[in-house]
């Protein structure tokens, strides 16, 4: 049915006859039931007819009349009557018209309706009326006496519904009869139809005449000849272009193409119909190329088509396309190959690298010397960069020479004019020989024949100079070549521009981040430090470690990283590393340190939104700090989305602590817990960024695997070697993000260093504890300091008995400096003031100051802890090399 669609010539003339057929049918449907209609009408008055003339004329009919009630003798009768004849009503009337029978008994006594008149004058009516059971077609007659006289009459009849009624149960046979009808001429049709069809490929008027037209229109202006032939050899059809190239008659058509005089080998193969493809045949001057193949057509009949197209210029054209074709070939292939990483000398080696063997022997490449170190091309020396050649024996200059060009020679001319020179012939041109006569002498002995140079140009900026070489390929370079290199040439130095660029903003990073990162570590006793970061291979980043000395002794190792690279991540690093430094001069614990650098990275965050920079946030930045104390032996440290560190035990057992992991920084809402560790002497701790865990095909957890593997091999190791082992398994030479790795081995301060005192509230006890101290400093071999310590020590213990609160002790710590320490259970912290000459006190914290090296406070949870050192290398001059003039100075600060 798809196929006969209205709107194909098949489906409009199966549209056609089906509408025909359907008319045929309804009118001849409508005539059977008109008729039928007829014929059941004069059926019913027939019938009608005949059974009021039989109950008129049957005996006592006539004698009923002239009886005083007729109706008692003539109901029965006509009831009796009418069902026997299956009519709807059998009515006996006098001749005034009044009823004496009627199937309904009330109708009785009242006038017939029917014309009566004619019947008592004895005619016989026929008729249809409105009478008392709706529409009524009924028959009159009159009832004769036997001396010729109408003694009534009698009117028989049935409904109009009851005659429609006997016509509607013919109606399922009329239809039946139709719908077969109608299925066999549909069949018929959809026959014929289809026949159609398929001899007009289901088009539609408008389609076969727009295709007549576009068929006539290509045919003849198309620049093919085509050449239809029947299967007796027969020219059929031949379009305007083959009439042209073959010279044919104005009567070709119809004729052997035997008999056109076209080229035998020509007539041949038409007339043959085999298969062709792009044979050449002569016809007069012209090239012919040849294709034909089979086809059928007017019904079936077999036959060829053939198409010719002059190839006369294409031969002409051929080497042309050839080059052409060669030439994209050559450089869809340079931007795949050329320029695949930011490294300028490597772009140099691509370059030569392709250009050898594809159109050259050898090829060089010699860059401004600053352009290798990212910077601007200044001056017109330049450095040997690459060179590629069939050969290794070539005499040309090797890679890292410096060649300064001058005077006529081609590199010199290219260089300084911005454009190609193209030297054909190098045997017969003097100019290139200016240079370096001894050596233009090997090159053409050596067989080198033919040169280009093209200068490197990129954004208006001359980087270097790219010189191609031929030797063994005999043709020498021409100005097709010379467009094709230059073109190739321009592409490989905006790579070489793009390398250079990123070189030099590479090298601003990692110097900036060189500056940034701790050049060295600290000196301290608690512990052996190691340390390696390796930048990803996209460059520098964010990743940092630290190292700093903490008051008693203790040290701080800190681990962060700033998501992203470059310039920006390096800069945030050297903020945030600043920060955790200020903060750790506070002597802050683990998670009020990292609620303060996350406090602060959010105000620089709300700083760069309302300044409206686009540079991106430095939220995501994790941070791991960690403080150990060499009494103790205990490591508290907390996170900031960083993972926690690896822990070797001395038996070389590793473990993962579980450290509370908060939300990084920036984010805040949640709270940083710590964690206490107890670490053996000669534990390690090895604190690390997430690039040394993570790489390409290795998740978290294979990683921390591997970590833990690598660390409990490495028993009895240095951190330095630890470090170093750790880099060789699990590092990459070129990782996707930055590594940083601290490797730190414990000690523990010996505790014959360490000495503590309880303080009373009793100032008498400042004397005991100063004495018991100078003894102790005896024993240390540390005399020299025992003046100024005592000193130290009486001043901070008398504050912490007039100023504190118990529990307060005293405490000296012996390590690479002395360490006073006095504890109280205050949380007021003293401050250092210059006190008046007339004030009688407020000098204590002065002279502490003047004579420790460093002096401070930490908060604990039970109060606070006064601390100062003193260097016992070079230690503070003793308070007798000072005159009381000296001291008495420094409060010279009220007039005469």
């Amino acid at each position: 049915m798809r196929s006969l669609s209205v709107r194909s010539i098949a489906g409009q003339v199966f549209a056609v006859q089906v509408l025909l057929v359907c008319l045929l049918i309804v009118a001849a449907t409508t005539a059977l039931i008109l008729q039928a209609r007829i014929d059941s009408e004069e059926e019913a008055l027939n019938r009608a007819t005949a059974v009021a003339q039989t109950f008129a004329t049957s005996p006592g009919t006539s004698s009923a009349m002239r009886t005083q009630n007729p109706t008692t003798l003539l109901q029965p009768r006509a009831e009796e009557t009418r069902k026997r004849a299956h009519l709807d009503f059998v009515v006996v009337a006098n001749t005034h018209g009044i009823r004496y029978t009627h199937p309904k008994p009330e109708y009785i006594g009242k006038t017939l309706v029917a014309d009566w008149r004619p019947v008592v004058k004895g005619k016989i009516v026929t008729e249809s009326v409105q009478g008392p059971l709706g529409r009524e077609v009924q028959a009159t007659v009159p009832i004769h006496r036997g001396d010729g006289t109408v003694a009534g009459v009698v009117c028989a009849g049935m409904t109009a519904a009851d005659v429609s009624g006997r016509v509607e149960r013919q109606l399922p046979l009329v239809f039946g009869s139709a719908a077969g009808a109608l299925a066999l001429a549909t069949g018929g049709t959809a026959l014929v139809g289809g026949r159609l069809r398929r001899q007009t490929r289901g088009l539609g008027p408008a389609q076969m005449t727009r295709m007549y037209e576009h068929h006539d229109a290509v045919l003849h202006s198309v620049k093919e000849g085509v050449l239809i032939v029947d299967s007796h050899g027969r020219l059929v059809l031949a379009n305007d272009e083959a009439v042209r190239l073959l010279d044919l008659p104005p009567d070709a058509e119809g004729r052997s193409v035997t008999e056109l005089g076209i080229e035998p080998r020509t007539a041949e193969l038409l007339a043959s119909g085999r298969v062709a493809t792009d044979e050449v045949h002569l016809a007069g001057e012209r090239l012919l190329a040849v294709n034909q193949r089979s086809t059928r057509w007017d019904g079936g009949m077999s036959g060829s088509v053939a198409t010719l197209r002059d190839s006369t210029e294409l031969r002409a054209l051929s080497g042309k396309a050839e080059v052409a074709e060669r030439r994209l070939r050559l450089l869809y292939e340079a931007g795949a190959k050329v320029g695949t990483t930011l490294d300028v000398v490597r772009t140099a080696e691509e370059l030569t690298r392709f250009a050898v063997p594809w159109f050259a022997d050898f090829a060089t490449v010699d860059l401004v010397d600053p352009v290798l170190r990212g910077d601007e091309p200044v001056g017109s020396a330049m450095r040997r960069t690459a060179t590629c050649g069939i050969r290794s024996d070539h005499p040309l200059w090797r890679v890292g020479k410096m060649i300064t060009y001058s005077g006529t020679v081609p590199q010199a001319l290219g260089f300084g004019a911005g454009r190609p020179v193209l030297e054909a012939d190098l045997r017969t041109y003097e100019g290139w020989q200016e240079q370096d006569p001894e050596q233009a002498t090997k090159i053409v002995k050596y067989g080198i024949h033919s040169m280009i140079t093209i200068p490197l140009r990129a954004r208006d900026v001359t980087l270097g100079i790219a010189t191609f070489w031929r030797s063994e390929k005999s043709e020498p370079f021409d100005e097709d070549d010379v467009a094709l290199t230059e073109e190739l040439v321009a592409r490989a130095a905006v790579a070489i521009d793009n390398a250079r660029r990123y070189t030099r903003e590479h090298a601003m990073a990692a110097t900036l981040q060189r500056s940034l990162l701790p050049q060295g570590l600290p000196e301290q006793d608690a512990m052996e430090v190691a340390h390696r970061y390796l930048p990803a291979r996209a460059g520098v980043g964010g990743d940092w470690f630290d190292v700093i000395p903490l008051p008693g002794a203790r040290v701080a190792l800190v681990v962060g990283d700033v998501v992203g690279h470059g310039l920006h991540a390096a800069a945030t690093m050297g903020r945030l590393r600043t920060a955790v430094h200020n903060f750790s001069a506070l002597d802050l614990p683990p998670d009020e340190l990292l609620a303060h650098l996350d406090e602060l990275v959010s105000r620089f965050d709300q700083d760069q939104a309302a300044a409206g920079t686009d540079a991106p946030g430095i939220s995501g930045a994790s941070c791991l700090y960690a403080i150990y104390d060499p009494v103790s032996g205990r490591c508290t440290m907390a996170g900031a989305g960083h993972p926690g560190p690896a822990v070797v035990l001395p038996d070389s057992t590793v473990t993962f602590p579980d450290v509370p992991l908060g939300p990084p920084l920036g984010l805040g809402g949640e709270p940083i817990e710590t964690v206490d560790l107890e670490l053996p002497e000669g534990s390690r701790l090895a604190l690390f960024t997430d690039g040394l865990i993570r790489d390409r095909g290795r998740d978290f957890d294979e990683g921390l695997g591997v970590l833990r593997t690598t660390l409990a091999g490495l028993p009895e190791r240095t951190p330095e070697e630890t470090c170093q082992a750790v880099f060789d398994t699990m590092a990459s030479s070129h990782p996707g993000d930055d590594i940083a790795l601290l490797v730190a081995r414990t000690h523990l301060l010996d505790p014959g260093h360490v000495a503590e005192w309880e303080l009373p509230s009793d100032p008498a006890a400042v004397a005991r504890i100063r004495n018991e101290a100078a003894e102790q400093l005896s024993a240390w071999d540390l005399e020299e300091v025992g003046f100024t310590t005592e000193l130290i020590l009486s001043e901070l213990m008398t504050n912490a008995i007039r100023y504190g609160c118990r529990p307060s002790r005293v405490r000296l710590l012996r390590a690479r400096t002395l360490i006073c320490e006095v504890a109280d259970g205050s949380s007021t912290s003293p401050h250092l003031r210059r006190a008046a000459t007339t004030d009688e006190g407020g000098r204590g914290l002065f002279l502490v100051a003047q004579y420790a090296q460093r002096w401070g406070t930490r908060y604990t949870p039970n109060g606070k802890i006064i601390w100062a050192e003193q260097p016992l290398t070079a230690p503070v001059a003793p308070l007798g090399e000072r005159t009381g003039d000296d001291l008495l100075d420094q409060w010279a600060d009220l007039p005469g």
